[in-house]
């Protein structure tokens, strides 16, 4: 869907902003109303270019102090299925994301610990456990910012 006008843009960025915000308040923002705005909604989650709403978790708040991204390759191409290990790797609750990359490592992992002793017992073992696993490399996230993206 290529014919996002100037509105539908601002207003998938304001819902990038904050997805809680109602039609009627959206529509005050954009200068639309709420009927307007609802019906924008609606036809832009019916073309997929909406596809969910997310929570967005204080992992600090919750315990988790620690995120690590892992660079996972492939010892074993071949004789281990890529989904024999992403369904095992997506089993690992501590796993936040799983991503298929190109280049020198086949897979990326966002990792949530609660410190490093707790990285490292997940680690060694549930992560180097999986099948297929050769070489890890390992960086540890210091901050983080936000980017809404390309509509930003």
């Amino acid at each position: 869907m290529n014919d996002l006008d100037e509105f539908d843009q601002k207003l998938l960025l304001a819902l990038t902003q904050d997805a809680n915000l109602s039609a009627g308040a959206l529509g005050r923002q954009l200068g639309l109303s709420q009927p307007a705005t609802w019906r924008r909604i609606k036809r832009l989650q019916d073309s997929g270019v909406i596809a969910g709403r997310r929570l967005d978790l204080d992992r600090e708040k919750l315990g988790f102090g620690v995120t690590v991204f892992l660079g996972i390759k492939l010892a074993t191409k071949g004789r281990v299925s890529l989904d024999d290990f992403e369904r095992a790797v997506s089993a690992i609750p501590e796993v936040q994301t799983v991503e298929h990359v190109l280049g020198m490592y086949d897979y990326r992992l966002r990792v949530t610990a609660r410190d490093i002793a707790d990285f490292e017992r997940v680690l060694r073992r549930r992560v180097m456990t999986l099948p297929g696993v050769g070489d890890v490399e390992a960086n540890v996230l210091l901050s983080e910012e936000r980017r809404p993206g390309p509509l930003g």
